[in-house]
């Protein structure tokens, strides 16, 4: 008896080390335990009435830093004339808006106008019909990869969309020209894009796959180009139903601010762009700030553009310090600029301001975030993800920015009064892409543009996401 009553006190014990064995073995496997969360419980010590709160309320309304209301204001040492705020609707058009609001100043001077505006709809068909091609030629030239290809699935997840960047404006005017807004208005699918997008979409994959059946069976480059064309044809139609045709010529007349009626003018839409644009479009140059590469060297993205033939999103890249330079002297001159960033990021849509101070985080959840700008790019946390044109900016009294205003395209209605006001902390952590004329840009920074460019992958994060907010 006494024997089988040890025993099992050495069976438990045995089975008891096992268990802690099993246990710490389980933990080092990496998953989760209940001892692990028994602990977690213990240190998890929370407030009732945060609980409550968090909860049952907006969490963005919990965290907004009241100490950060009224500190900034709405005045600029220097703010451009600008009549007019745009509205790009539910669409992803930023990049296209912001393009033609930097450019129309020179029409209304031009003209001699109080406002004006440009057809967005017009480059936009065409837009969407040359990254149909750019697609196709994709297709084409990956045509003996497998569909399980890195760039193969890119291609077929990203046929088409409606974002964008500067140079892909600059490439549809030089081809397309321009025309007034008055000359190819808004359709609701032009300022509603989605089910525009995901048909044409739709319908360019399945292009894209007769292609690569056509060439697993040998069939030529040529052969293949030949049956794009044909192809090309149902893209047009979609886009005609959705947008309306662009015009090829188009008749024009207009009020100056002093009451004076022009005669009627007939232009194509290339005239009519040669007429109102005094400005070589490639002489602007596009900057970025990328921390996760080594500054002052050339960087382009591959499949950034929507000409096939023309060129991608090429950039210097340097630190917003260097940015803000060109800038200030573009203000100065009272040039405005194509300007990108993360807007989604510490905004206060209702008052129109973007700071880094407007919402805490910290005092609410007792957690901090604490990632820098690379490392929230590195990570898909941040990118560029809506263009606006930069028209002013207030400084301090040794001359350095303060705060910058920022033309927006959601409206007159959004924002303060249709613009965004962005401190000059928020610059420098949330500002992407800046495209400034040449004659602002010192020699040394220029001469970067003669390097051989480091040729950047479409899926890299510089890319993902494009303007399109």
């Amino acid at each position: 008896m006494k024997n089988l009553k040890l025993f099992f006190i050495y069976l438990f014990s045995f089975v008891v080390i096992l268990n802690t064995l099993l246990l710490a073995q389980n933990q080092d496997k990496g998953n989760v335990s209940n001892a692990l969360i028994s602990k977690i419980r213990q240190k998890c010590v929370t407030e009732k009435g945060i609980v409550n709160a968090v909860s049952a309320n907006d969490t963005r309304k919990l965290i907004v830093n009241r100490n950060n209301a009224g500190k900034i204001d709405d005045i600029f040492a220097i703010k451009l004339d600008i009549k007019g705020i745009t509205n790009q609707k539910s669409s992803g058009r930023c990049w296209l808006f912001t393009s033609l609001n930097v450019l129309r100043q020179k029409a209304r001077d031009k003209f001699n106008l109080s406002s004006f505006e440009f057809s967005e709809t017009y480059p936009f068909f065409w837009d969407q019909f040359e990254k149909a091609n750019l697609f196709l030629e994709g297709v084409i030239k990956t045509r003996s990869k497998k569909m399980t290809d890195r760039k193969v699935e890119w291609l077929f997840k990203h046929p088409v969309g409606d974002g964008g960047v500067w140079n892909m404006a600059v490439a549809i005017i030089e081809k397309y020209g321009l025309v007034p807004k008055s000359a190819m208005p808004e359709t609701y699918h032009s300022e509603n894009t989605r089910s525009m997008s995901r048909l044409i979409g739709l319908k360019l994959k399945e292009q894209g796959l007769k292609l690569r059946d056509l060439a697993s069976k040998g069939k030529s480059v040529r052969y293949l180009r030949k049956e794009k064309e044909k192809m090309l044809e149902d893209i047009y139609k979609l886009l005609v139903y959705h947008l309306g045709e662009p015009p090829v010529k188009f008749s024009w007349r207009y009020k100056d601010k002093d009451g004076k009626l022009s005669p009627e003018k007939t232009y194509t839409p290339q005239e009519f762009a040669k007429e109102v644009l005094d400005v070589d479009l490639r002489d602007y140059v596009m900057l970025m700030d990328d921390p996760t590469r080594p500054y002052y060297k050339l960087y382009e993205i591959e499949y950034d553009r929507d000409v096939y033939e023309d060129f991608n999103w090429k950039y210097i890249n340097l630190p917003s310090a260097e940015l803000k330079k060109y800038a200030l002297k573009s203000l100065l001159d009272k040039e405005p600029m194509y300007f990108s960033c993360d807007v989604g990021k510490q905004l206060d849509r209702k008052a129109g301001i973007l700071s880094v101070e407007n919402y805490d985080y910290e005092s609410l959840f007792g957690i901090s975030f604490k990632m820098n700008k690379a490392q929230r790019i590195l990570t898909s946390s941040s990118g560029s993800t809506h263009g606006m044109a930069l028209v002013g900016v207030d400084t301090s009294d040794t001359g350095k920015p303060v705060k910058w205003l920022l033309e927006n395209s959601w409206g007159p209605s959004s924002g303060h009064n249709g613009f965004l006001i962005m401190t000059d902390k928020w610059f420098d952590e949330y500002m992407f892409r800046l495209v400034v004329l040449k004659k602002y840009i010192p020699e040394n920074i220029l001469n970067i543009l003669k390097q051989k460019p480091v040729m950047l992958s479409p899926w890299d994060p510089m890319f993902l996401p494009v303007e399109d907010m």
